[in-house]
């Protein structure tokens, strides 16, 4: 698929079927993420690859209650300051956000190049998810990714215009 085309079909699905994703494609898209940009590339994030059930379950709880968050492969993306060389309060506290966010971005767009779906997940509890996963770091993004058992209706966006202003 085409970048521009993996740009376009790139939709949440919140519904997804129990069919495992293929090791191949995790593997391709946890490719994807490492290999994001990242601040003097020194990649200040780790991914944790949530397999069981029973952590599943408590990232639910700690996502609201967000069913979805169960899928067949779910990513969490957290930030890992101490990576960070020399950069003072600004890198520690936005520069690991943003590698971290990349990451995940990429990892979104390496998902739906494979045909998969996947909904980014901002909305939950750091510390409860930080305890499920048993880490220290914080986290800043949950991927849950499968294959969608939905079909979402026309993106809408706002104007261009609205958003893109030369100065």
């Amino acid at each position: 698929m085409s970048f521009f085309k993996t740009i376009e079909k790139r939709r949440s699905s919140r519904s997804f079927s129990k069919k495992a994703v293929e090791k191949s494609k995790i593997s391709k898209i946890l490719k994807a993420a490492w290999m994001s940009p990242s601040s003097m590339g020194t990649q200040n994030y780790q991914v944790y690859e949530v397999v069981s059930a029973s952590k599943k379950e408590k990232l639910v709880k700690a996502t609201h209650d967000q069913g979805y968050v169960d899928a067949p492969l779910v990513l969490v993306f957290c930030t890992d300051p101490k990576r960070i060389k020399d950069m003072g309060a600004r890198g520690k506290n936005l520069f690991a956000v943003q590698d971290a966010t990349i990451a995940a971005a990429y990892a979104q767009l390496a998902a739906t190049a494979q045909g998969l779906s996947s909904v980014w997940i901002g909305h939950f509890k750091e510390k409860a998810v930080a305890q499920t996963l048993k880490t220290k770091l914080r986290p800043v993004a949950i991927l849950a990714i499968g294959y969608s058992t939905e079909k979402p209706g026309p993106k809408e966006f706002q104007k261009m215009k609205d958003l893109f202003k030369k100065v």
